[in-house]
């Protein structure tokens, strides 16, 4: 069981990898090896609460089919060990930003003091400004 949050798990034999090729760069060894590892997670296998969900239908974007399920494809390491882990630590930290409520911002004034003192640094830029027309006598 991989622990999400203090009220979410998932099992772990809910997560399928696959290996496959990796593309891009990396001579005979990118031709010969599987070692990306495309991950896919059903979403409707765990209960989240729905705004946890729209936050993970709006975080995992193109990553989530129709369907639900998250596809997570790991090629950044040369080993499928390493791409493995990469992947379900990926598919954690989606699920964990997801499952965190985002901070309700409330709107507050600006204090007295910070006024007047944006109010005095115009007012020294004004005065260096007007100074610049010297205004020339004939």
């Amino acid at each position: 069981m991989l622990r999400i949050s203090r009220d979410l798990t998932i099992d772990e034999n809910d997560i399928e990898i696959s290996f496959v090729r990796a593309s891009g760069p990396g001579g005979q060894n990118v031709n010969k090896l599987s070692t990306a590892a495309q991950l896919r997670f059903d979403t409707r296998r765990i209960t989240l609460p729905s705004d946890a969900q729209m936050r993970l239908d709006r975080l995992a974007g193109q990553r989530m089919t129709k369907d639900g399920v998250i596809v997570i494809h790991a090629q950044r390491f040369r080993t499928q060990e390493r791409n493995r882990a990469d992947a379900i630590d990926r598919l954690l930290e989606l699920l964990r930003e997801a499952m965190t409520r985002p901070i309700v911002r409330r709107p507050t004034k600006p204090t007295l003091g910070s006024k007047k003192r944006r109010l005095e640094g115009k007012k020294r830029r004004s005065d260096v400004k007007a100074k610049r027309s010297g205004g020339f006598d004939d």
